[in-house]
């Protein structure tokens, strides 16, 4: 599906499909955004060469993992941003690549599947930003789909507390792998918002011809970005520590539970062996045993043992020990 957008300098927009590429050509100062969603690649390859997009930047743009990563040509810069199709506030997130080309006059969008930022943008803003320049366009949807991912974090918060509650209350292994599979996904997550922290931070720091800085309004979009690229990574960060902390916090209270057994455990096993030794002494079948002829002798050793026991037990309550 290709979707375009053309502004004059009169205020005058228009939209439709690839076919205004000849209007925006025919019209000077114009601008123009063509949104490309699963267009296959030779459609791509056509489109792009009207622009005289470079082929190396081409190429990136067909590859699916590539990094996120900023790169500029003679006619254009290529942004590539790792987006999010969908995402809940379990960290359940489809990744989506989204490719801008961005020129003086035009913007090319190029993306599989639907991404949400891009569809409110054109729904939306999208003429009156393409009307001030084509990176204006690009930075908000960027800007935009930050929104989305910082809106999902934070109903995470709220499951992540509810889960430490849980956790503190009756913990389990169904907790813990649940809590596991959270960092995971904080991982990853927080890999994406690495990359595109550090394109944000060349973009603050380095002049880019199509996304210049002297633009004071092109700077504040990009130090917004920035901030919500920002956020995000801090974010993902306090969650994965939290995670940790919640792993540590349960290995911890498991660990003493299982101090307290081991404890009562070995207690038990000190009064009964002083116990034990006197019944196998006194169980051993020697011929001469000057205590068995005695006649209370039975009682004597009951005496001792229990005399024992009573004063082990005295002595490990007095300790604290249970």
């Amino acid at each position: 599906m290709i979707r375009s957008i053309v502004t004059t300098p009169d205020g005058t927009a228009y939209e439709g499909d690839e076919q205004l590429f000849a209007t925006w050509q025919a019209i000077s100062d114009s601008h123009i955004w063509i949104d490309m969603q699963g267009e296959d690649e030779e459609t791509v390859e056509r489109l792009l060469a009207k622009f005289e997009c470079h082929p190396l930047a081409i190429q990136d743009a067909h590859k699916e993992r590539l990094p996120p990563k900023i790169e500029e040509f003679d006619n254009h810069t290529l942004l590539i941003y790792r987006g999010i199709s969908s995402f809940d506030a379990q960290l359940n997130f489809v990744p989506q690549q989204v490719c801008f080309f961005i020129g003086e006059r035009f913007l090319v969008t190029l993306h599989s599947g639907l991404a949400m930022s891009v569809e409110r943008l054109l729904k939306e803003h999208g003429k009156a930003l393409l009307a001030k320049s084509p990176e204006q366009v690009a930075l908000k949807i960027m800007y935009t789909s930050a929104g989305y991912y910082i809106d999902s974090l934070l109903e995470f918060e709220a499951e992540l507390s509810d889960l430490e509650d849980e956790l503190l209350e009756n913990g389990n292994d169904v907790l813990m792998r649940k809590i596991t599979t959270y960092r995971s996904r904080l991982v990853k997550m927080r890999r994406v918002f690495n990359y595109h922290k550090g394109i944000t931070q060349e973009l603050t720091a380095y002049d880019y011809q199509h996304l210049p800085r002297e633009e004071s309004e092109t700077l504040h979009a990009i130090n917004d970005v920035a901030e919500r690229f920002e956020r995000l990574y801090t974010l993902t960060q306090m969650y994965y520590d939290i995670c940790g902390d919640l792993v540590d916090g349960y290995i911890s209270i498991s660990s003493h539970q299982l101090n307290i057994t081991m404890r009562v455990l070995t207690v038990i096993t000190a009064i009964f062996v002083p116990l034990t030794f006197i019944a196998g002494v006194y169980g051993m079948n020697f011929e001469y045993m000057p205590e068995l002829g005695y006649r209370y002798g039975y009682f004597f050793v009951w005496g001792a043992m229990i005399g024992m026991a009573v004063v082990l037990i005295w002595l490990f309550r007095r300790k604290g020990w249970f």
